[in-house]
């Protein structure tokens, strides 16, 4: 057995940080007649700590090593062991936990003469911050035999994790496509044989800057998996950018290889049968339980008084009754989304923009809901009841009013429309994956959205009992009737604001002082003469119609950028272009994709934007807040999300040196997760202190 030199002349010293400490070690203690050092830069981190890969993702640097203070060294290059795949807050990064060893290939410009390296090595150590480390590393190996220093079995056992061409490790990869879906997306399919069945596969992709890939679904197959990337671009075409191939790294357990690819034309063909069906069926799931979770949102509030006026209605009511009414209302909300999934294939087929809540973009829209919830309103005040035939009595009426099955039909379909501004946690994963895939797979996902939204009318209907044991109806039910018909209101005022933010305040006085007419013509219709209220039915649709073509007739008067500057005026319009260089000065940006009809941005704002240490980050000067304002129609803005696979708002993201293609937020957000991200995306900058 060779003899082994001592580690004090085969390492560098420690250099102690923080959070972290790094290394250079040598697996021999002399150059010899080597062509070739084996060096290995050894760092270890505190637990839960971690370093980045060559490639880091959504986040993050990699370690960069300047050998310029070195003597009698050609080149030294690094090598990268495979990497862990870290998510957080739905950012993805590859990098290592704990210890790793960064194998160098180190090359003396004279063979048989001693080596002086020195390193300079900058990395970044992240647990739920980042902070840059700086270590100044020095080994000297002098002339002689090249005897194996303590540290060769160390840097064998750190080489061997770096990924070959796979013939080692029994992979390879036969084909690798890039997939349009009908002009929304584009997303690379990679056909992966195997010898041994595939454990656990992932992959990373590597490709042209300006393209970044998502984490990839798995399609098992008999003979191997297809492992499938969605790809967001910026500017360049998927298919120009990707001419000359991508580099790909497959880990699936302790086997890895690293495979330089072509890129093909792709078509569906490509994506195999079964396992799609077992991704499809995990997304209808989230579909469900964020169809579920909408139910509890701001947006389906204004809704609750329907609601509550059907359930008391029904106190000491019979049973079938109360199990046909709400099977009738959850039919409503399940048709409703049918009818807006049947929308963005046709907006899509059209190649239009399609996104979660875009009608509300729409004046005429807005006006139409605005006096729909008025007529709702008066309802409720008492002050008409529509008579006429039994089917006109049913499809008018509200189900606070009556029993009959056209109005809980129409009371789910309100609920439905009144819940589309609202993003909650898992719908916009749901309506990402719907959107960038073709039209059964939205049609799938809508209708599992809708059978959550719909469940509570469900449940009720499986046990009736739940209704008729409440009170029976009696005078108090008067005072909650005028009570929700306020709420209903002051729902119909919000829209009349959203309507100003899109035309202005005289288009919107406009249309409110119409909708006041109207309901003021309810009040006093009482008085009038039979034969004139059994015309007004006629009449007031009439006047509805004529309401919605005067909102989307008068011209915007509105600055929308001179509003949002009065408002907060450290917030700058969005301009995408301008980011890059932004980073590139080492700025820190905080991106905003917002609307006045989204009342979950609103929460965000009121609750985590214009509070506490968040404010005072954004507002502080040193970070460039933009807000892209999505109330009116943008296809710049459209196809800013569409790059992110998002296709409805609130949609927040931020940029900076360690995070230079953004790091996307959730939709819901939380001081701690703004700060984080903000930490993280400055981390390259200056060391961030550890907040309490």
């Amino acid at each position: 057995m060779a003899a082994r030199a001592s580690a004090d002349t085969a390492a560098s010293d420690w250099h102690k940080h923080e959070f972290a400490r790094a290394r250079l070690v040598s697996a021999v203690s002399a150059t010899g007649d080597l062509a070739e050092l084996r060096l290995g830069l050894q760092i270890r981190l505190e637990p839960g700590w971690w370093t980045y890969w060559r490639s880091p993702g959504d986040a993050g640097l990699p370690a960069q090593v300047d050998w310029s203070g070195s003597e009698n060294l050609a080149d030294a290059s690094l090598l990268w062991p495979a990497p862990e795949r870290h998510t957080l807050l739905g950012i993805e990064t590859f990098g290592y936990q704990g210890e790793v060893l960064l194998p160098v290939l180190a090359r003396p410009k004279k063979r048989g003469e001693p080596v002086r390296l020195r390193a300079s090595v900058d990395y970044l150590v992240c647990e739920k911050i980042c902070v840059p480390a700086h270590a100044e590393l020095a080994v000297d190996l002098p002339a002689g035999s090249p005897v194996a220093s303590p540290f060769v079995d160390l840097v064998d056992r750190w080489r061997a994790k770096v990924p070959g061409d796979g013939r080692a490790a029994g992979l390879a990869v036969e084909r690798v496509s890039l997939l349009r879906d009908d002009g929304a997306g584009a997303s690379l399919a990679v056909r992966v044989a195997a010898r041994e069945p595939l454990a656990s596969p992932d992959l990373i992709v590597e490709g042209p800057a300006g393209l970044r890939f998502a984490k990839p679904r798995v399609i098992r197959a008999a003979e191997g998996a297809i492992l499938v990337s969605a790809i967001a671009t910026d500017k360049v075409p998927p298919d120009v950018a990707l001419a000359s191939g991508v580099t790909l790294t497959l880990l699936d357990g302790a086997r890895t290889a690293e495979i330089k690819s072509p890129v093909v034309p792709g078509s569906a063909a490509d994506l195999g049968g079964g396992g799609d069906l077992a991704v499809l069926g995990g997304v209808l799931l989230v579909a469900l339980l964020g169809g579920l979770i909408l139910n509890l949102m701001p947006c389906v509030l204004p809704v609750l008084s329907l609601k509550m006026m059907s359930v008391v209605g029904h106190g000491g009511g019979d049973r079938g009754e109360v199990r046909l009414g709400f099977i009738a209302a959850a039919a409503g909300i399940i048709a409703s989304f049918l009818l807006l999934a049947g929308g963005a294939i046709a907006l899509r087929s059209a190649g239009l923009a399609v996104g979660w809540g875009i009608q509300f973009q729409q004046p005429g829209f807005i006006a139409a809901m605005a006096a729909i919830l008025v007529l709702f309103a008066c309802n409720l005040m008492g002050w008409f009841e529509i008579g006429g035939p039994r089917w006109a009595f049913d499809a008018a009426e509200s189900k606070a009013a009556s029993h009959g099955m056209m109005g809980h039909f129409l009371t789910g379909a309100l609920a439905t429309l009144l819940a589309t501004p609202c993003s909650a946690p898992f719908l916009g994963t749901a309506v990402g994956f719907a959107l960038s895939r073709g039209a059964p797979e939205i049609v799938a996902v809508f209708l599992a959205l809708g059978l959550g939204l719909s469940l509570p009318y469900l449940l009720i209907a499986a046990f009736p009992g739940l209704a008729t044991r409440l009170p029976r109806p009696g005078r108090w039910m008067l005072h909650l009737r005028r009570a929700l018909g306020v709420a209903l209101a002051l729902t119909a005022a919000w829209l009349i604001a959203v309507l100003a933010s899109q035309r202005g305040a005289p288009a919107a006085a406009i249309v409110a002082a119409l909708l006041v007419a109207l309901a003021l013509g309810f009040a006093f219709a009482q008085r009038l003469p039979g034969a004139i209220r059994r015309a007004a039915p006629l009449a007031v649709g009439a006047y509805v119609i004529a309401t919605v073509a005067i909102a989307m007739a008068l011209p915007a008067t509105a600055s929308r950028d001179a509003a949002m500057a009065a408002k907060d005026d450290h917030w700058r319009r969005f301009d995408e272009a301008a980011i890059p260089a932004l980073v590139a000065e080492g700025r820190v940006v905080f991106v905003d994709v917002t609307a006045d009809w989204c009342i979950t941005c609103q929460a965000n704002k009121t609750l985590v934007l214009k509070r506490g240490t968040v404010a005072e980050r954004l507002g502080g000067g040193e970070i460039v807040s933009m807000r892209a304002d999505w109330t009116r129609p943008d296809p710049v803005i459209g196809r800013y999300l569409t790059k992110f696979g998002r296709y409805g708002i609130p949609f927040n993201v931020v940029y900076g040196p360690a995070a230079p293609q953004g790091i996307a937020l959730p939709e819901l957000l939380t001081s701690e997760a703004v700060l984080t991200a903000l930490d993280q995306a400055q981390a390259a900058t200056r060391p961030m202190a550890k907040r309490p």
